[in-house]
């Protein structure tokens, strides 16, 4: 059996390895820092699997070792989004917190593939690559499949249609910069701009990108964790089945697109190495300069990363 680790028992975390167990596909390790937390909620999933027809080992635990061995490791753990708060002013926080657990995923689990999903996604991926050491195509960010299922489901949304027959593609950073592209968008093989006004379009495409926004306003005091979750699951699905699914993902560029030693979302084809292939589409103008912005948007918080390294 494969063995999937998930550092992080919050919102995100947990309801990740209920995801991924419902799959079938992996023995899944909860990590968390909290006494307790990691072993209650295992406790709890397995309580549900005759109820939810899943037969894998779920283990919460507050020792690193227990990720020794696995094939895929996602790391969630992470201070939330708060209103008003940007993604980089929790870069301080939440990359002293991946630093702790890259050095352990080095240490203990030195053959995974990392799937960083704590924010800010783009710069946390960064902090993974550099300490575990790992080669760039074993460490990837999940934002793109969350950003491109939210403008799938929004799109639906507005058609009536059944959200599974919308493919979207969304790539950049992940954030207020990110950029879907209707070009590349199609319903049911149908390109957007058949079924949709440019208008339209556009208020969709202002939606995706304060997609997020929307759920932490909601909430107060947190963020997203149901759609990320899933967004995660399907990306180890990819991994642990190695599917060579395309989606769009954060990976490290060294050239493509332009551009070079950042991540940022483009299409991927996502297999049992993690990132096996980075897909570069041919852009407009209009395409290229917003993803540009959204690159220097990320460029920024590297620096910002490295001034505190």
């Amino acid at each position: 059996m494969k063995k999937v680790s998930v550092i992080g028992a919050g919102n995100v975390g947990a309801t990740a390895v209920y995801y991924i167990a419902r799959k079938n596909i992996a023995d899944v390790v909860m990590v968390d820092v909290v006494e307790g937390l990691p072993q209650a909620k295992a406790a709890d999933f397995l309580h549900a699997a005759p109820s939810r027809d899943y037969r894998v080992s779920i283990v919460g635990t507050n020792d690193y070792s227990e990720i020794a061995g696995s094939d895929v490791v996602v790391h969630t753990a992470g201070i939330a989004r708060k209103p008003g708060m940007d993604r980089m002013d929790l870069l301080k926080t939440n990359v002293n917190i991946a630093r702790t657990a890259a050095q352990n995923i080095r240490k203990y689990a030195p053959d995974a593939v990392v799937i960083a999903v704590a924010n800010p996604l783009d710069v946390i991926a960064m902090v993974m690559l550099r300490e575990t050491g790992f080669p760039s195509e074993r460490v990837v960010g999940m934002a793109g499949i969350l950003d491109s299922t939210r403008f799938r489901y929004f799109i639906a949304e507005k058609l009536d249609l059944l959200p599974s027959d919308v493919d979207a593609m969304v790539l950049g950073g992940h954030g207020d910069t990110m950029v879907p592209v209707a070009r590349y968008t199609r319903v049911a093989g149908f390109p957007l701009s058949e079924l949709l006004g440019a208008d339209e379009i556009k208020a969709l495409s202002d939606r995706t990108r304060t997609g997020g926004g929307e759920i932490v306003n909601y909430l107060k005091t947190g963020s997203a964790y149901y759609a990320p979750a899933a967004s995660v699951a399907k990306m180890v699905e990819a991994v642990i089945l190695d599917e060579k699914r395309v989606a769009p993902a954060s990976a490290y560029l060294d050239g493509e697109f332009g551009y070079h030693n950042i991540f940022l979302g483009v299409p991927v084809v996502l297999g049992k190495g993690g990132v096996e292939r980075i897909l570069e589409l041919e852009l407009s103008d209009d395409e290229k300069a917003a993803l540009d912005h959204s690159a220097e948007h990320v460029e920024q918080g590297v620096k910002d990363l490295d001034s505190i390294s």
